[in-house]
């Protein structure tokens, strides 16, 4: 519970920031827009710019710079914040609905025009199939619809 409650008040002086016009991003649509991965049947929602994503059935967060969803399960994870470390890398800070896990990862932009997202330092991103817990890939490619 303490760390959700850590997360919101992150993610409103987040928003706060954006709102008063503090934050360098530029508008651009790189990191905008949906993103799917065939394999694990797993899709990113994403607006690393405007930050106005928000999450399926779960209004109580707001508006976020985006989250991965299964097209299998209602779970997501969820990106609480994001910052551009140049055109093709956005860095990642991302948190389970439920809070109780988080982690950093890296989406990054490929010369082949696919997209990478790379799990850093934290918690293991799991996504359920047949009524178990399986852990994503470190490295997962996907591409723009």
């Amino acid at each position: 519970m303490k760390k959700l409650f850590l997360v919101i008040v992150a993610m409103l002086t987040t928003s706060i920031a954006f709102a008063q016009g503090t934050t360098s991003i530029k508008d651009s649509s790189i990191f905008k827009g949906r993103f799917y991965n065939k394999e694990y049947n797993v899709y990113i929602q994403l607006n690393a710019y405007q930050r106005n994503v928000r999450v399926p059935g779960q209004d109580i967060f707001g508006e976020l710079p985006g989250f991965l969803g299964d097209n299998q399960d209602a779970r997501k994870w969820l990106f609480t914040d994001v910052e551009l470390s140049d055109s093709t890398i956005a860095n990642l800070t991302v948190i389970n609905d439920y809070g109780s896990e988080d982690l950093m990862a890296t989406f990054e932009k490929k010369n082949d025009g696919t997209f990478e997202l790379q799990q850093g330092k934290g918690s293991d991103m799991k996504i359920a199939r047949n009524s178990k817990w399986v852990k994503l890939p470190k490295k997962l490619a996907f591409v723009k619809q």
